[in-house]
């Protein structure tokens, strides 16, 4: 007989190379090895060597799974761990913390790399703008590319030939020609790709990565989180805003996910339900992130988070990194030649073959209910209009990494809804393409189903009052007759369990035994808690105390069990006591 033999992870398969490839904003790709104990933080240096890049804390790695569901990489972990796939392994290299005021970033290569992430943005329609917006947008996108507007280099109807909005009309493209033409002579590409930034930092979708979501009404609701707050969005509006310091806690359990926070002067819970556990668990991870990276001070301030109340240890998760305003203060003490920038045009750019086309042919799908446009009805009243850009890029980056065209990404999908030709078409959410959780909602009952449970006795005027009288004297008298019977039932069990318990002496002994344990350790526990609840209240500087003061699910007991208890107990102490001294 052969003994079974466990192997153990050795020197060489820890330092067996794995391919990784990292698609960078541009579209190009840095191939990269790594052994299987690789953690994230050195792809995330990896690349940022490759650029030379010093204010890297706005980027990061992401990754789609096998499910189709995207992940940010996480530095501390290690990166075989995290892809829950077979090598190679493809990732992509994005902005992950949109800066809240672009003009603080201090070197021109940071810039660069955030005005290639808008112009992605802007490409797969995640800005919500209008046209006048899209039409500046576009035409710093065309002075930072292409330079002065040249009548020689650039005939008429040469925007049409770049693709730069998911659905650009011959009036947007007109708009964007006359802004470049007339407006922006002179701006070098650095300046344009500045003020791009700057104007897209004004709209409200700007940093906003959208999460398909349904409400507890079950309306489609998009969630992002930006340096302001939490948003979300339904259609084309922003239907609520809360700012990170009215936000108290971000929780999940399954596919929902709650947002405890305060509005309007008072405490609220908001309620989302997302498709997989998965996802809501993503959104949750994203939503800790942002917050700890825009509302506090430093980063010495962030505390490990938990997913559940006290009694549930759930899921715990703790940012690392440096916040927003610790980046800021370190970009202003870089002294150095700021590194040389290499821009890619957008003939070299392939987001702009590839993806194009593939956008093209994810519209031609919506054809059957998608009017054709036509640009003879157009008029100047399409600056009053707004159409809707938010698109997700996920679709396009897991087709990119070999996956099924037909799955959707993390964000879903979005149909055009034509409204009039005087008025630019809206992009709205498509509620087809979703699949909310039903799981959420009971089953309802198919048509009079309720009718029919609640209203049976209607059936009982079909038969004449002796009979039904006769019924129900018969109903009246038959709990009696059972309940008797049970009773009867009940006492030979618990006769015949007594006398079998009695006479066996080692059962017997076994029971009292088992009684007197569970007394002690009732006892104990009595003992105990409170003992150990007045440690960790007490001012004693002891290692476990402190580290058990610090988890959060203690925080969470003291702030919202044993403060409320404490304070409610002195008031009754208090009345007491005035009530004895009155008398």
């Amino acid at each position: 007989m052969k003994m079974l033999r466990f192997r153990s992870s050795s020197i060489k398969s820890l330092s067996q190379e794995i391919k990784c490839t990292i698609r960078l904003l541009d579209d190009t790709e840095l191939p990269c090895i790594i052994q299987r104990d690789t953690k994230g933080q050195f792809l995330i240096d990896h690349v940022c060597n490759h650029f030379s890049l010093l204010e890297k804390d706005y980027f990061g790695i992401r990754y789609v799974d096998p499910e189709k569901q995207r992940h940010w990489l996480e530095p501390n972990k290690s990166v075989v761990k995290q892809m829950k796939s077979q090598p190679p392994y493809t990732m992509c290299f994005r902005v992950k913390f949109y800066p809240s005021e672009p003009v603080k970033v201090k070197e021109e290569l940071t810039r660069y790399l955030l005005y290639l992430q808008i112009k992605r943005d802007i490409f797969h329609g995640r800005l919500l703008c209008s046209l006048s917006d899209a039409a500046s947008l576009g035409a710093y996108t065309l002075q930072a590319e292409l330079g002065d507007y040249e009548p020689d280099l650039h005939p008429a109807g040469y925007v049409s030939e770049i693709k730069l909005f998911p659905k650009q009309t011959q009036k947007l493209e007109r708009k964007m020609e006359q802004i470049h033409k007339n407006e922006l002579r002179g701006q070098t590409a650095p300046v344009a790709e500045l003020n791009l930034l700057q104007k897209a930092q004004t709209l409200e979708t700007y940093g906003v990565d959208p999460h398909p979501c349904k409400d507890s009404s079950g309306a489609t609701t998009f969630i992002g989180f930006t340096a302001t707050g939490f948003v979300v969005f339904q259609g084309n509006k922003r239907i609520h805003l809360l700012k990170w310091s009215d936000v108290s806690k971000l929780k999940f359990d399954g596919k929902t996910f709650y947002v405890h926070g305060i509005q309007k002067e008072k405490k609220t819970v908001l309620t989302y339900h997302t498709s997989t556990p998965a996802a809501c668990k993503h959104l949750w991870k994203c939503g800790v992130e942002n917050q700890a990276f825009y509302k506090y001070e430093k980063s010495s301030q962030i505390k490990t988070v938990s997913s559940s109340n006290i009694f549930f240890k759930g899921r715990r998760f703790r940012f690392s990194g440096r916040v927003a305003k610790e980046v800021i203060e370190a970009s202003t003490k870089i002294q150095r030649t700021p590194p040389e920038v290499h821009r890619s045009t957008l003939a070299q750019s392939r987001s702009y073959n590839s993806l194009s086309k593939q956008l093209i042919i994810s519209t031609e799908t919506t054809k059957s209910w998608l009017p054709s446009p036509d640009e003879s009805e157009e008029q100047s009243a399409l600056d009053g209009g707004e159409f809707l850009v938010l698109n997700d890029e996920s679709t396009s980056e897991a087709e990119k990494e070999k996956e099924p065209p037909t799955e959707k990404g993390d964000m879903g999908e979005f149909k055009c809804e034509n409204k009039e030709e005087n008025s630019d078409e809206a992009l709205t959410i498509s509620e087809l393409v979703y699949n909310p959780s039903a799981s959420v909602l009971p089953t309802p009952v198919e048509d009079r189903g309720i009718d029919l449970l609640f209203n049976s006795h209607e059936f009982g005027n079909q038969r004449d009052e002796g009979s039904l009288y006769d019924e129900l004297d018969a109903n009246e008298t038959t709990p009696l007759i059972a309940e008797e019977e049970e009773l009867k039932q009940v006492k030979q069990v618990l006769t015949s369990s007594f006398e079998l318990l009695t006479s066996n002496k080692h059962l017997n002994a076994l029971a009292k035994s088992f009684v007197k344990l569970l007394l002690v350790g009732l006892g104990l526990m009595l003992f105990a808690f409170p003992l150990l609840l007045v440690l960790l209240e007490s001012d004693i500087d002891a290692s476990f105390l402190r580290e058990i003061r610090q988890t959060p699910e203690f925080a969470q007991f003291h702030n919202e069990y044993y403060c409320p208890l404490r304070q409610w107990f002195a008031c009754k102490v208090h009345y007491i006591l005035d009530k004895l001294g009155s008398t």
